[in-house]
């Protein structure tokens, strides 16, 4: 029976998973988890199998199958324990959930916060093409000069859902607006299936509903999708048809949090027709008068 069961790629887990405890346990000495040291000298560095088998509450024998790679069964509760027994990071935490075979937990998203100033460092250098970074809200936590002056953003807009829907100027702009906007809701409901426990959520789309009855109607139908590109168009009145190329990356480091880059569609003269919109934004800012 473990002959049918074994294939390349669980062989090669397996074989990972068995060097990745024992890399772990070589790097952590018993002093860091509250362990007597013990006489003598240790023929391997770092704690021994039955050590981490205590610390964990489970058998030696089955851990040692366990860092043998052996076909056992393995919860996430026990995951967790041996996590907590190697002080293994959280990345490598869900590292060893996906060398056992399980799904590693969600990230729990952190508070809105600025981002660092290496993210907010790229956010400019991106300009004159639109960027912004939204929190798991979809509030604008950071947001650069071309993404206000591209999609008419002003000092009211707050948060991308709801900016869509209430914002007249992003609404006119955006050529495409009646069409996007059920992916725009689909989207949101999503992420708002991901922190069930979250109440801002429901509190974001109860308000918006009261005063987007184009949001409440698309709100009802619990449609969900998922998104991590898609293509822009504007209608700006100051330089024509601008086309983007949209793409959603998550910021580790901010969990909850995703930075949006926007950059011009090939094909199109959106480039030189951006650059023109920025150049006579900065002429205007340097020379008010």
């Amino acid at each position: 029976m473990a002959s049918e069961r074994s294939t390349p790629s669980r062989d090669r887990r397996r074989a990972e998973l068995r060097e990745f405890l024992r890399s772990r346990r070589a790097r952590v000495s018993p002093g860091d988890v509250g362990l007597p040291a013990g006489g003598g000298r240790r023929r391997t560095p770092g704690l021994r199998r039955e050590e981490v088998a205590v610390l964990a509450g489970v058998g030696v024998s089955w851990y040692t199958w366990l860092e043998q790679g052996r076909d056992i069964r393995v919860s996430a509760e026990v995951v967790d324990a041996i996590a907590r027994a190697l002080l293994l990071a959280p990345a490598e935490r869900a590292h060893l959930y996906r060398l056992v075979g399980l799904t590693p937990p969600q990230v729990v998203a952190g508070p809105s916060v600025p981002a660092p100033p290496q993210v907010r460092r790229l956010l400019d250098a991106w300009s004159p093409r639109p960027g912004y970074i939204r929190d798991r809200h979809w509030y604008f936590t950071d947001i650069n000069d071309a993404a206000r002056a591209v999609f008419g953003y002003g000092e009211k807009d707050h948060n991308c859902l709801v900016s869509f829907f209430t914002n007249v100027r992003y609404r006119v702009l955006h050529r495409h607006w009646a069409d996007t906007a059920p992916d725009v809701v689909a989207g949101f409901r999503a992420d708002a299936a991901r922190y069930p426990e979250d109440p801002e959520f429901d509190r974001i789309a109860t308000e918006l509903a009261v005063t987007s009855p184009e949001f409440a109607e698309l709100w009802e139908r619990h449609d969900v999708a998922e998104h991590a590109s898609a293509v822009k168009a504007v209608d700006h009145p100051d330089v024509g048809t601008l086309v983007f190329d949209a793409t959603l990356l998550p910021l580790p480091d901010l969990p909850g949090h995703h930075l949006i880059l926007h950059n011009p569609h090939p094909g199109t003269d959106t480039g030189a027709r951006l650059d023109r919109l920025m150049g006579t934004r900065s002429l205007v800012v340097t020379h008010p008068g």
